[in-house]
Protein backbone atom coordinates (compact mmCIF):
# COMPACT_ATOMS: atom_id res chain seq x y z
CA UNK A 1 0.00 0.00 0.00
CA UNK A 2 1.59 3.37 -0.98
CA UNK A 3 0.91 6.32 1.76
CA UNK A 4 1.70 9.83 1.11
CA UNK A 5 4.92 10.54 2.43
CA UNK A 6 5.67 12.75 5.29
CA UNK A 7 7.29 16.41 4.67
CA UNK A 8 11.30 16.83 6.25
CA UNK A 9 11.57 19.78 8.09
CA UNK A 10 14.72 19.29 10.33
CA UNK A 11 16.84 19.26 6.89
CA UNK A 12 20.70 19.62 9.00
CA UNK A 13 19.63 17.11 11.28
CA UNK A 14 18.69 14.37 8.45
CA UNK A 15 22.25 15.21 6.82
CA UNK A 16 23.66 14.56 10.22
CA UNK A 17 21.98 11.20 10.64
CA UNK A 18 22.99 9.82 6.91
CA UNK A 19 26.33 11.15 7.57
CA UNK A 20 26.34 9.04 11.04
CA UNK A 21 27.70 12.15 12.55
CA UNK A 22 26.44 14.07 15.39
CA UNK A 23 23.75 17.21 14.04
CA UNK A 24 24.12 20.87 15.02
CA UNK A 25 22.62 22.53 18.07
CA UNK A 26 19.59 24.40 16.71
CA UNK A 27 17.39 27.38 17.31
CA UNK A 28 13.73 26.81 15.84
CA UNK A 29 12.50 29.31 17.99
CA UNK A 30 12.72 32.63 20.32
CA UNK A 31 12.26 30.44 23.14
CA UNK A 32 13.08 26.29 21.56
CA UNK A 33 16.15 25.04 21.40
CA UNK A 34 17.27 21.10 19.62
CA UNK A 35 20.41 19.75 21.47
CA UNK A 36 21.77 16.53 20.52
CA UNK A 37 23.62 14.12 23.13
CA UNK A 38 25.75 11.08 22.25
CA UNK A 39 24.24 7.78 22.62
CA UNK A 40 27.05 5.95 22.65
CA UNK A 41 27.61 2.43 21.13
CA UNK A 42 24.59 2.70 19.82
CA UNK A 43 22.89 2.45 16.26
CA UNK A 44 20.91 5.69 16.90
CA UNK A 45 23.94 7.56 18.12
CA UNK A 46 21.92 10.03 19.68
CA UNK A 47 19.29 11.55 21.37
CA UNK A 48 17.53 15.07 20.75
CA UNK A 49 17.08 17.29 23.82
CA UNK A 50 14.62 20.12 23.53
CA UNK A 51 14.92 23.23 25.50
CA UNK A 52 12.21 25.24 26.14
CA UNK A 53 12.48 28.36 27.42
CA UNK A 54 9.27 30.57 29.30
CA UNK A 55 9.16 33.56 32.24
CA UNK A 56 11.98 32.56 34.45
CA UNK A 57 11.94 28.85 33.93
CA UNK A 58 13.87 26.36 31.51
CA UNK A 59 12.33 22.94 30.61
CA UNK A 60 14.34 20.49 29.07
CA UNK A 61 13.10 17.44 27.24
CA UNK A 62 14.78 14.21 27.36
CA UNK A 63 18.28 15.26 28.39
CA UNK A 64 19.75 12.00 26.62
CA UNK A 65 22.24 9.28 28.35
CA UNK A 66 24.80 9.21 31.26
CA UNK A 67 28.06 10.24 30.00
CA UNK A 68 30.47 12.84 30.69
CA UNK A 69 30.74 13.62 27.40
CA UNK A 70 27.29 13.90 26.96
CA UNK A 71 27.03 16.48 29.60
CA UNK A 72 29.85 18.48 27.76
CA UNK A 73 27.09 18.85 24.68
CA UNK A 74 24.72 19.75 26.52
CA UNK A 75 26.57 22.12 28.58
CA UNK A 76 27.74 23.19 25.25
CA UNK A 77 24.15 23.72 24.11
CA UNK A 78 23.19 25.26 26.94
CA UNK A 79 25.69 27.96 26.29
CA UNK A 80 24.37 28.34 22.79
CA UNK A 81 21.17 29.38 24.03
CA UNK A 82 22.80 31.81 26.68
CA UNK A 83 22.18 29.43 29.80
CA UNK A 84 24.48 27.78 32.29
CA UNK A 85 23.64 24.08 33.46
CA UNK A 86 22.39 25.99 37.13
CA UNK A 87 19.64 27.95 34.89
CA UNK A 88 17.70 24.50 34.74
CA UNK A 89 14.71 24.43 36.70
CA UNK A 90 12.68 21.44 34.83
CA UNK A 91 13.66 18.22 33.24
CA UNK A 92 10.61 16.13 31.40
CA UNK A 93 10.97 12.55 30.05
CA UNK A 94 9.12 11.27 27.70
CA UNK A 95 9.63 7.78 29.29
CA UNK A 96 11.27 5.55 31.17
CA UNK A 97 14.76 4.58 29.33
CA UNK A 98 17.85 5.09 29.93
CA UNK A 99 18.48 7.17 26.89
CA UNK A 100 15.75 9.88 27.40
CA UNK A 101 15.94 9.87 31.27
CA UNK A 102 19.29 9.11 31.86
CA UNK A 103 21.40 12.22 32.32
CA UNK A 104 18.27 13.32 34.41
CA UNK A 105 19.60 12.06 38.27
CA UNK A 106 23.26 14.12 37.43
CA UNK A 107 20.85 17.35 36.10
CA UNK A 108 19.33 17.70 39.15
CA UNK A 109 22.10 16.78 41.65
CA UNK A 110 24.07 19.77 39.69
CA UNK A 111 20.69 22.63 39.28
CA UNK A 112 17.93 21.66 42.26
CA UNK A 113 15.34 20.95 38.91
CA UNK A 114 12.60 19.17 39.32
CA UNK A 115 12.04 15.89 37.09
CA UNK A 116 8.43 14.30 35.51
CA UNK A 117 7.63 11.64 33.81
CA UNK A 118 3.67 10.54 32.80
CA UNK A 119 1.63 9.23 35.76
CA UNK A 120 1.61 6.05 34.15
CA UNK A 121 5.05 5.91 33.39
CA UNK A 122 6.91 2.49 35.32
CA UNK A 123 10.28 1.16 36.30
CA UNK A 124 11.98 -1.97 35.71
CA UNK A 125 13.71 -1.98 38.89
CA UNK A 126 13.86 0.24 41.68
CA UNK A 127 17.12 1.09 43.86
CA UNK A 128 15.51 -1.18 46.47
CA UNK A 129 14.44 -4.20 44.30
CA UNK A 130 15.83 -7.94 44.03
CA UNK A 131 17.93 -7.47 41.05
CA UNK A 132 18.55 -11.23 41.37
CA UNK A 133 14.67 -12.18 41.05
CA UNK A 134 14.48 -9.78 38.00
CA UNK A 135 17.36 -11.65 36.29
CA UNK A 136 16.30 -15.37 37.04
CA UNK A 137 12.25 -14.41 35.93
CA UNK A 138 14.03 -12.74 32.63
CA UNK A 139 15.49 -15.76 32.11
CA UNK A 140 12.55 -17.66 32.64
CA UNK A 141 10.40 -15.81 30.21
CA UNK A 142 12.98 -15.97 28.13
CA UNK A 143 13.34 -19.86 27.49
CA UNK A 144 9.84 -20.24 27.81
CA UNK A 145 9.65 -17.91 24.43
CA UNK A 146 11.87 -20.86 23.27
CA UNK A 147 15.55 -18.96 23.88
CA UNK A 148 18.24 -21.54 22.71
CA UNK A 149 20.09 -22.24 25.67
CA UNK A 150 23.04 -20.97 23.67
CA UNK A 151 22.18 -18.00 23.05
CA UNK A 152 20.31 -17.33 27.04
CA UNK A 153 23.42 -14.94 28.38
CA UNK A 154 23.54 -12.85 25.20
CA UNK A 155 19.73 -11.69 24.89
CA UNK A 156 19.07 -11.95 28.55
CA UNK A 157 19.31 -8.77 31.00
CA UNK A 158 22.61 -8.77 33.22
CA UNK A 159 23.93 -6.78 36.53
CA UNK A 160 25.33 -4.17 34.34
CA UNK A 161 22.19 -3.33 32.48
CA UNK A 162 19.92 -3.34 35.56
CA UNK A 163 22.48 -0.84 37.44
CA UNK A 164 21.78 1.24 34.78
CA UNK A 165 18.48 0.86 35.63
CA UNK A 166 18.54 1.13 38.91
CA UNK A 167 20.75 4.57 38.82
CA UNK A 168 17.85 6.08 36.39
CA UNK A 169 16.03 9.08 38.49
CA UNK A 170 12.53 8.62 40.28
CA UNK A 171 10.46 11.81 39.32
CA UNK A 172 9.78 14.77 41.23
CA UNK A 173 6.38 15.04 39.52
CA UNK A 174 3.58 13.00 37.71
CA UNK A 175 2.60 13.96 34.57
CA UNK A 176 -1.53 13.46 34.14
CA UNK A 177 -3.17 12.80 30.73
CA UNK A 178 -4.59 16.33 29.36
CA UNK A 179 -2.14 18.36 32.10
CA UNK A 180 0.23 21.04 31.12
CA UNK A 181 4.10 21.03 32.40
CA UNK A 182 4.22 23.30 35.07
CA UNK A 183 6.43 26.06 33.84
CA UNK A 184 5.61 29.92 33.35
CA UNK A 185 4.76 31.11 30.01
CA UNK A 186 5.01 27.76 28.19
CA UNK A 187 1.82 25.49 27.23
CA UNK A 188 3.08 22.17 26.81
CA UNK A 189 0.26 19.84 27.19
CA UNK A 190 0.50 16.32 27.93
CA UNK A 191 -0.66 13.49 25.96
CA UNK A 192 -0.32 10.22 27.51
CA UNK A 193 0.75 7.23 24.36
CA UNK A 194 1.44 4.09 25.79
CA UNK A 195 2.84 1.39 23.67
CA UNK A 196 6.50 2.02 23.39
CA UNK A 197 6.77 2.26 27.28
CA UNK A 198 3.74 1.73 29.24
CA UNK A 199 3.47 5.25 30.33
CA UNK A 200 4.97 6.73 27.39
CA UNK A 201 4.01 10.76 26.93
CA UNK A 202 4.18 13.06 24.14
CA UNK A 203 4.30 17.18 24.44
CA UNK A 204 1.87 19.23 22.93
CA UNK A 205 3.07 22.87 22.31
CA UNK A 206 0.51 24.43 19.96
CA UNK A 207 1.79 28.02 20.50
CA UNK A 208 5.12 27.33 18.78
CA UNK A 209 3.20 24.58 16.50
CA UNK A 210 5.27 21.68 17.89
CA UNK A 211 4.99 18.29 18.95
CA UNK A 212 7.41 16.83 20.78
CA UNK A 213 7.05 13.00 20.35
CA UNK A 214 9.73 10.91 22.18
CA UNK A 215 10.04 7.54 20.93
CA UNK A 216 6.39 7.44 20.10
CA UNK A 217 6.53 8.22 16.22
CA UNK A 218 9.77 8.60 14.41
CA UNK A 219 10.30 9.88 10.88
CA UNK A 220 11.80 6.59 9.61
CA UNK A 221 12.15 3.69 11.50
CA UNK A 222 8.86 2.22 13.62
CA UNK A 223 9.46 2.37 17.18
CA UNK A 224 9.82 -1.15 19.07
CA UNK A 225 6.60 -2.19 20.55
CA UNK A 226 7.78 -4.95 23.31
CA UNK A 227 6.25 -7.34 25.67
CA UNK A 228 7.47 -7.05 28.90
CA UNK A 229 7.35 -8.66 32.17
CA UNK A 230 5.90 -6.77 34.32
CA UNK A 231 4.21 -4.34 32.03
CA UNK A 232 1.08 -3.90 29.94
CA UNK A 233 -1.18 -7.23 28.91
CA UNK A 234 -1.49 -5.74 25.04
CA UNK A 235 1.18 -2.97 24.25
CA UNK A 236 0.53 -3.18 20.69
CA UNK A 237 -2.98 -2.65 21.40
CA UNK A 238 -2.12 0.29 23.40
CA UNK A 239 -0.10 1.43 20.94
CA UNK A 240 -2.69 1.23 18.28
CA UNK A 241 -5.10 3.19 20.03
CA UNK A 242 -2.53 5.69 21.30
CA UNK A 243 -1.70 6.78 17.60
CA UNK A 244 -5.25 7.01 17.49
CA UNK A 245 -4.42 9.98 19.41
CA UNK A 246 -1.67 11.94 18.47
CA UNK A 247 -3.09 11.95 14.94
CA UNK A 248 -4.71 14.67 15.45
CA UNK A 249 -3.79 17.17 12.56
CA UNK A 250 -1.00 17.24 10.13
CA UNK A 251 0.85 20.53 9.73
CA UNK A 252 2.58 20.73 13.16
CA UNK A 253 6.42 20.16 13.16
CA UNK A 254 7.16 16.94 14.83
CA UNK A 255 10.09 16.90 17.25
CA UNK A 256 11.53 13.44 17.47
CA UNK A 257 13.92 12.24 20.21
CA UNK A 258 16.03 10.29 17.27
CA UNK A 259 16.58 10.55 13.76
CA UNK A 260 15.04 14.16 12.29
CA UNK A 261 12.12 16.90 12.62
CA UNK A 262 9.19 16.63 10.12
CA UNK A 263 5.90 17.40 9.67
CA UNK A 264 2.86 15.13 9.05
CA UNK A 265 1.75 13.67 11.94
CA UNK A 266 -1.91 11.77 10.35
CA UNK A 267 1.14 10.65 7.50
CA UNK A 268 3.32 8.78 9.93
CA UNK A 269 0.49 7.80 12.25
CA UNK A 270 -0.92 5.88 8.53
CA UNK A 271 2.49 4.47 8.05
CA UNK A 272 3.28 3.13 11.27
CA UNK A 273 -0.54 1.50 11.77
CA UNK A 274 -0.09 -0.43 8.00
CA UNK A 275 3.63 -1.54 9.39
CA UNK A 276 2.83 -3.27 12.17
CA UNK A 277 -0.58 -4.55 10.28
CA UNK A 278 1.59 -5.91 8.06
CA UNK A 279 3.71 -7.45 10.51
CA UNK A 280 1.50 -9.03 11.92
CA UNK A 281 0.22 -10.39 8.90
CA UNK A 282 3.48 -12.23 8.56
CA UNK A 283 3.21 -13.42 11.75
CA UNK A 284 0.00 -15.34 10.88
CA UNK A 285 1.86 -16.57 7.32
CA UNK A 286 4.36 -17.82 9.22
CA UNK A 287 2.02 -19.59 11.86
CA UNK A 288 0.67 -20.97 8.84
CA UNK A 289 3.46 -22.58 6.46
CA UNK A 290 6.39 -23.25 9.23
CA UNK A 291 3.93 -24.39 12.25
CA UNK A 292 6.60 -22.68 15.29
CA UNK A 293 5.94 -24.06 17.93
CA UNK A 294 7.75 -20.76 19.86
CA UNK A 295 8.00 -17.56 19.95
CA UNK A 296 11.94 -17.63 18.85
CA UNK A 297 10.47 -19.95 16.02
CA UNK A 298 8.40 -17.37 14.76
CA UNK A 299 10.78 -14.13 14.76
CA UNK A 300 13.54 -16.29 13.12
CA UNK A 301 11.03 -17.05 10.31
CA UNK A 302 10.35 -13.05 10.17
CA UNK A 303 11.48 -10.91 8.02
CA UNK A 304 14.59 -8.33 9.65
CA UNK A 305 15.66 -5.64 7.99
CA UNK A 306 19.49 -7.08 8.00
CA UNK A 307 18.39 -10.22 8.35
CA UNK A 308 17.90 -12.69 11.29
CA UNK A 309 21.42 -13.59 11.32
CA UNK A 310 22.61 -10.12 11.95
CA UNK A 311 20.78 -9.97 15.17
CA UNK A 312 23.15 -9.91 18.41
CA UNK A 313 22.51 -9.43 21.66
CA UNK A 314 19.98 -6.38 22.88
CA UNK A 315 19.06 -5.93 19.07
CA UNK A 316 18.11 -10.21 19.02
CA UNK A 317 16.17 -9.64 22.59
CA UNK A 318 13.65 -6.57 20.85
CA UNK A 319 13.29 -8.93 17.80
CA UNK A 320 12.10 -11.75 20.15
CA UNK A 321 10.12 -9.60 22.37
CA UNK A 322 8.60 -7.26 19.43
CA UNK A 323 7.64 -10.86 18.22
CA UNK A 324 5.93 -11.81 21.30
CA UNK A 325 3.61 -8.39 21.68
CA UNK A 326 2.51 -9.12 17.91
CA UNK A 327 1.67 -12.87 19.43
CA UNK A 328 -0.17 -11.53 21.85
CA UNK A 329 -2.13 -8.92 19.82
CA UNK A 330 -3.10 -11.17 17.55
CA UNK A 331 -4.38 -13.80 19.87
CA UNK A 332 -6.77 -10.63 21.61
CA UNK A 333 -8.18 -10.83 18.10
CA UNK A 334 -9.38 -14.48 18.01
CA UNK A 335 -6.33 -15.53 16.03
CA UNK A 336 -4.97 -19.16 17.52
CA UNK A 337 -1.19 -18.70 18.38
CA UNK A 338 -0.26 -21.57 20.18
CA UNK A 339 2.72 -20.80 21.33
CA UNK A 340 3.93 -20.49 25.14
CA UNK A 341 3.40 -17.26 26.59
CA UNK A 342 2.84 -16.12 30.33
CA UNK A 343 0.07 -13.43 31.21
CA UNK A 344 2.03 -10.00 31.73
CA UNK A 345 2.35 -9.06 35.40
CA UNK A 346 1.43 -4.97 36.07
CA UNK A 347 4.42 -3.39 36.96
CA UNK A 348 4.47 -0.97 40.24
CA UNK A 349 4.27 2.76 40.48
CA UNK A 350 7.19 4.50 41.79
Amino acid sequence: MSLPPITLTGHAQKEAWQNRVLPPVEQLGAEVWSIPVPFPDNPMRYTLSYLLLGDGDAVLIDPGWDSDAGLEHLAAGLRQAGLGLRDLTGIVATHFHSDHLGMAARLRAATGAWVALGEKEVRRLSAAGDADLVLRNDREELTLWGVPADRLAEVALNHRSLLQLQNLADPDLRLTDGSLVPAKRLELRVVTTPGHSPGHICLVDEPHGMIFSGDHVLPRISPHIALELPGPANPLADYYESLDLIAFEDAMEICPAHEYRFSGMQRRVAQLIEHNRERSAEVLRVMEVHRPQTVWDIARHLTWSRGWESLQAFSLRLAVSETASHVVYLRSKDYDIDVPLTEPRPAVLR
